[in-house]
C-alpha cells in the first residue's frame, strides 16, 4: 500500500478507537474520486442503521464526485437518521481531511438535524 493510504488508515483507526470509548452511533464517510458514501453504524459496529450514497437513483446525476453531490448525500443521511430515531452521532471522517466534500457532507447533515 502507498504510504499516503497507510497514514489515512492509521488516522481513521485512531479516531474510531476514541469513538468506541464514547459509545456513540458513528456517521462514517467514505469517498472515491467518483462517488461519496455515508453510513450510520451502531456503537458496537455490527449493524448499519441507515446509508446514503451517490450510487442511488435519487442522487445519481452527471456529477457524483463533487461538493454538490456530497451536500445531497449529507441531507439524505440526516433524513434517514431521523427515521431510524438517531439524532446524536459521532462523525467518522475515515482519516480524510475535514474540507471539500467531507465538510460539505457534514454541514448538510448538521443542517438536516444531526448533532455532532
Amino acid at each position: 500500500m502507498h504510504e499516503k493510504k497507510v497514514s489515512r488508515l492509521r488516522r481513521a483507526r485512531r479516531g474510531r478507537m476514541k469513538m468506541r470509548k464514547l459509545g456513540a452511533v458513528r456517521l462514517t464517510v467514505n469517498r472515491t474520486p467518483q462517488h461519496i458514501y455515508a453510513q450510520l453504524i451502531t456503537p458496537a459496529g455490527d449493524k448499519v442503521l441507515a446509508s446514503a450514497s451517490t450510487l442511488e437513483k435519487l442522487l445519481r446525476s452527471n456529477n457524483t464526485g463533487n461538493v454538490d453531490a456530497a451536500t445531497k448525500v449529507g441531507s439524505l443521511i440526516a433524513e434517514r437518521a431521523k427515521k431510524a430515531g438517531v439524532i446524536k452521532v459521532a462523525f467518522d471522517r475515515s482519516g480524510y481531511k475535514y474540507h471539500g466534500r467531507i465538510k460539505a457532507l457534514a454541514d448538510a447533515a448538521r443542517e438536516g438535524g444531526l448533532e455532532f
